[in-house]
């Protein structure tokens, strides 16, 4: 009575007559055209039991069309609308399809939330008009219960929302450190547990002690002409064809007198066992001796003299106890370096020593016969010393003792521990490696010795010599600014004019050492001549190398031999990584002539160019000079150091 809700409204909602197929925007629009005209409507009793039976069946069709619309939106979709209409923004430019998905997710949306709230207000209206007698079915409208296979997804779409981009991506690098933490953790773990790395870091012990007649089963001989490089004026020979010729021998002699040291006791004020401290002043007086531009080089080596000789000869030291002055001190031993251990027939009265020899014999042709021996086994670090009573010396040699490889030169480098040329008297050690090899942070303080110089290269372009004086500090053979194949060029100054050669020989020999230790970061390398010079660690080291018990061998301490006159930085946090120099074997050779001592024969012998004016001319001669061109080694010893775990 008195209201404008018609039958057909409500049948046109619950599907009585026709209306269940059309499209929600029909739907929401007449259940809010019904909303509105109920709201003038007066009390009458059979049009609200209509209303109320009908809306009854209304919430059901309309529960299940929104369930619908909401799996529509779902499955079509899979997003949430702020997503959708990011996503449609995207694509709107580029994809016609793709806006009208958006539209109709759109319309979906907004369809449904109309519904649901025209729905709930219209229904909610109707119950207030319906008094008491319409109580059951108010409370059904009030809170209508889900039906269906949609009673799951009830809550609303906001409810449903997936997690967003910037969460997943969140989430990704979180799980991502915690991942890394993780393996950290475990490694650090692992490491505790396992305990330091395992590296050569511990004490030198012998690998090779090549001495006597086991000398040469640690070399190959080789056989053939000179490489390209050295072209030396030489026929290298077999191992059979030398013991022919005689330019390999082994000989054992008695000790004489004269080449016998001095062996003092323990705390003997006369010698200077403090090496260290003896280096440190021989470095204070070459520092002086630079700032004095004014003093000669005469009066400087004097002093120098004079001050070594004060040290050795008192200084601080403390007298053995019981003697009032030096000349209470008993007379030191004389014995033999390194002599071969005793036997019944000689009980230490007659001590003898052992040599190799190895030398050289003319040929009707010319070049000489001569030897290369080269090492059977492959280093990659190692302590070499080599005990020398005599090496070849004089006009056109060429001996050396040196690391190589030379299938892979330079790329593996060469390392020269002893090297003569002519009439050379300086000990050199040079280095010789690819780019990126310099010597230009060598701690100070830390050798005796300073480098080889390069001045008057000729310009490549325009030939005219570069007069700029440079220290042969770059090991790379190709250097433009150093001599072709110069490399890096350590010279001795401590025992300058008497640590190679002629004077060597003179001293009765020497011995030299090379530290080639990756792990400890150098290259370094020392000379003692003669041999009363050599370190009482390293003497003892050298006699007792041979010893069959481990524990009867004194492991050669490098600290204790003092400051080294070479010291090349290799290694981690220097100018020349380690790589440069691997997989070397030992060569001894003596060459004649060649790209070094015949190129230099002008300048080094100038005597013999008045009357020979080359070098093979010379030698071909067979002068008389020749006669001291042979190595006399009375052993070669090869340290390594031991493994052991170690974090640095």
């Amino acid at each position: 009575k008195n209201t404008p809700v018609t039958m057909n409204d409500l049948d046109f909602l619950t599907g009585s007559r026709g209306g269940g197929n059309n499209s929600s925007d029909r739907v929401a629009a007449a259940v809010d055209d019904i909303g509105n005209k109920l709201l003038g409507a007066s009390n009458n009793p059979k049009l609200e039991q209509d209303i109320l039976r009908r809306s009854l069946k209304l919430s059901g069709n309309v529960k299940e069309q929104i369930k619908s619309l909401e799996d529509q939106l779902f499955d079509v979709e899979g997003q949430t609308q702020e997503e959708k209409d990011e996503e449609a923004r995207e694509q709107s430019a580029h994809d016609a399809n793709g806006r009208e998905k958006v539209m109709l997710s759109q319309r979906i949306h907004e369809s449904t939330r109309a519904l649901r709230a025209s729905v709930g207000d219209g229904l909610r209206k109707n119950h207030s008009y319906g008094g008491g007698a319409a109580g059951g079915g108010g409370e059904l409208l009030k809170k209508p219960q889900p039906t269906s296979q949609h009673a799951e997804i009830e809550p609303s779409l906001e409810d449903m929302r997936p997690t967003s981009l910037r969460f997943k991506l969140l989430s990704l690098i979180g799980l991502t450190l915690f991942i890394m933490l993780l393996l950290f953790a475990v490694l650090a773990l692992g490491t505790l547990a396992v305990g330091p790395p395992l590296q050569p870091s511990g004490e030198y012990r012998i690998l090779e002690a090549q001495v006597g007649n086991d000398f040469w089963k640690y070399y190959d001989f080789y056989a053939g002409k000179d490489s390209a490089g050295s072209n030396g004026y030489i026929n290298y020979v077999s191992r059979e064809d030398a013991d022919t010729l005689g330019i390999a021998e082994v000989v054992t002699e008695e000790v004489p007198k004269e080449r016998m040291i001095q062996v003092y006791e323990e705390g003997d004020p006369r010698v200077n066992e403090d090496l260290l401290a003896e280096d440190l002043a021989f470095l204070d007086q070459l520092n002086r001796k630079k700032a004095d531009e004014e003093q000669d080089k005469e009066d400087s080596e004097v002093e120098v003299k004079e001050s070594s000789e004060d040290k050795v000869t008192g200084g601080s030291r403390q007298l053995l106890p019981g003697m009032a002055s030096i000349d209470d001190l008993p007379p030191p031993k004389l014995e033999p370096f390194n002599p071969n251990p005793a036997t019944p027939d000689t009980a230490n009265t007659s001590p003898t020593e052992t040599f190799v020899i190895m030398s050289s014999s003319p040929t009707e042709s010319g070049p000489r016969n001569s030897l290369r021996l080269e090492g059977r086994r492959r280093f990659n670090r190692g302590l070499f010393i080599i005990d020398l009573r005599h090496m070849p010396a004089g006009c056109g040699t060429w001996p050396a003792f040196w690391l190589t490889d030379e299938a892979n030169w330079p790329v593996n480098g060469e390392i020269d521990i002893v090297e003569g040329v002519n009439y050379q008297d300086t000990a050199k050690t040079a280095l010789h490696s690819t780019k990126e090899c310099i010597m230009d942070d060598v701690p100070e303080g830390s050798k005796t010795g300073s480098w080889d110089t390069s001045v008057g290269i000729p310009n490549k372009k325009t030939g005219i010599p570069d007069m700029t004086f440079r220290y042969a500090q770059n090991c790379f053979v190709y250097d433009p600014h150093q001599w072709l194949n110069q490399g890096c060029v350590a010279t001795d100054l401590k025992s300058e004019g008497r640590s190679l050669g002629m004077p060597l020989n003179a001293n009765g020999g020497g011995v030299y050492a090379l530290e080639w230790d990756p792990v400890n970061h150098h290259v370094r390398t020392w000379v003692f001549s003669p041999h009363g010079r050599v370190p009482r660690n390293l003497r003892e080291a050298l006699r007792t190398a041979t010893e069959e018990e481990e524990g009867k061998r004194v492991a050669p301490d490098t600290n204790q031999w003092g400051l080294p006159y070479g010291h090349f930085p290799i290694g981690e946090g220097t100018d020349c990584p380690s790589g440069h120099f691997r997989n070397m074997r030992l060569v001894i050779n003596l060459a004649f002539c060649g790209s070094v001592s015949g190129n230099r024969y002008f300048m080094d012998c100038p005597e013999q160019f008045q009357k020979y004016k080359t070098c093979n001319e010379y030698v071909a001669s067979e002068p008389e000079e020749l006669k001291e061109a042979y190595w006399k080694i009375r052993g070669v010893y090869i340290y390594e150091r031991a493994w052991e775990r170690r974090w640095t």
